[in-house]
């Protein structure tokens, strides 16, 4: 027995080594050499003469590798220093602390959010800012509901986005309809869009799953280059209405909100508008998900999500479920696409594309699945990590990506990775002991 508990102990005390924690980081220098070689080693520029000329960049590389190789390091010590960090069940102290946590940051970020155009009024660059952001957290919210509560894995709800923006668009610019009535209108379509998908994709999962739902938002933003007699094809759709206050419009005239108001006129009034619309927006998606998670279609998504052939065994129609849970989803990016066309006034195919279906989805991701606080948080990260390093000029995407592998080398599920239940037990009851004499128990 000795000798088969040293045999057993002698490969895990290998693993927790200097040797092994040198060996793991220069393998992951190495893999950083041959990736930035030609990224940063090298860069290359057309001539005046139409030559291409091309100058090294050797100790911008040897920096980035010896970075690489010292984070490898600090990230395998700071592992086995803390322990595990994605254990399955967290203790009922770090929950307590979680769930304090919660209702500590959740309504402080709320009440700075509505302070936000009060504070920042005069500042155009961020309420734009703020606008861009609440807009990515409504749709993180949306997808949030497929991904996150319905375990769907789903790489094309930028569809979805489209149609909401396009059938606004549409409605608006033929039919001469305001703000209000299309808004309701572009979700319904969407959430049709959003059956439509479901129904091919009912006996998939996991990898198939994802490659049909990226092959729907491709077959969407291809009918929408291609339709150009209804979408305009690659030209977009321009004049887009504006919305408005109750049917008083944003504008400098006699008939504006202003002049109304006997306030003068700024153009900072429409942007607070816009902000504080898609606040209102972002708000009932997330009303909306957490009173859907309470009922019985929401346990029953959670249930789906962790295992669908229980979810079966217990009598439930996954049809309904998997149904349910796309058109809901597909609704807020509905709604979400038609605040987008109003607030730009111009649409086109180039803001549809795959890379806003992975950067909402990166956003649930990163979050933590299943998490609304998680999701909002990760939306104000990437997209504000994007502004920050925009100084970064051809290391912009570089330094980005690198925080997303530490944060997920750190946090594997996420900021907030950890699931509350949707149900909880008031209280413990103890069995009868007479119950259990008489077998009742």
């Amino acid at each position: 027995m000795a000798k088969l508990a040293h045999a057993v102990a002698a490969p895990a005390a290998a693993k927790t080594g200097a040797g092994f924690i040198l060996k793991k980081a220069l393998i992951s220098a190495l893999v950083a050499l041959v990736l930035f070689s030609l990224m940063i080693g090298v860069r290359t520029e057309a001539g005046p003469e139409g030559g291409l000329i091309y100058w090294t960049r050797f100790g911008d590389l040897a920096g980035m590798v010896a970075a690489v190789f010292v984070g490898s390091i600090v990230v395998e010590l700071l592992r086995r220093w803390w322990g595990p960090v994605d254990t399955p069940r967290l203790p009922d102290s770090a929950r307590k602390t979680l769930g304090l946590a919660g209702r500590v940051v959740a309504p402080a970020l709320l009440i700075f959010t509505v302070l936000v155009p009060v504070i920042f009024y005069d500042q155009r660059y961020i309420l734009d800012l703020g606008i861009l952001v609440l807009t990515y957290v409504m749709l993180g919210w949306g997808l949030n509901i497929v991904v996150g509560l319905a375990g769907l894995l789903d790489l094309g709800y930028v569809a979805f986005y489209a149609v909401g923006a396009y059938s606004y668009a549409l409605l608006a610019t033929n039919f001469d309809l305001s703000f209000w009535v299309c808004l309701p209108l572009a979700g319904i379509l969407a959430a049709f869009w959003g059956v439509l998908l479901g129904f091919p994709v009912l006996r998939l999962r996991g990898d198939y799953l994802a490659i049909v739902t990226l092959a729907f938002g491709e077959i969407i933003r291809l009918v929408i280059i291609n339709w150009q007699s209804l979408t305009g094809g690659p030209n977009g759709i321009s004049g887009i209405p504006r919305p408005t206050v109750f049917g008083i419009p944003l504008t400098p005239g006699e008939n504006g909100l202003a002049a109304v108001l006997g306030i003068p006129f700024s153009p900072s009034q429409r942007l607070v508008f816009l902000f504080y619309l898609i606040l209102a927006l972002a708000l009932i998606t997330n009303w909306a998900t957490i009173r859907l998670r309470r009922l019985p279609i929401g346990r029953a998504w959670e249930a789906l999500r962790e295992d669908e052939v229980a979810c079966r065994a217990l009598g439930i129609n996954t049809t309904t479920t998997k149904l349910t849970a796309f058109a809901t989803g597909a609704m807020f990016g509905g709604f979400a696409g038609a605040f987008f066309a109003t607030r730009q006034g111009f649409i086109s195919p180039e803001s549809f594309t795959f890379q806003e279906s992975a950067l909402v989805l990166a956003i649930v991701v990163l979050g933590g699945m299943g998490s609304q606080l998680g999701v909002a948080l990760a939306a104000l990260t990437l997209i504000g990590g994007f502004e920050l390093f925009r100084g970064l000029d051809q290391f912009r995407m570089l330094v980005f990506g690198l925080s997303m592998v530490f944060l997920m080398v750190w946090r594997p599920r996420g900021l907030i990775g950890h699931r509350a239940p949707t149900v909880y037990l008031e209280r413990k009851q103890a069995i009868s002991s007479d119950l259990v004499k008489e077998g009742h128990g």
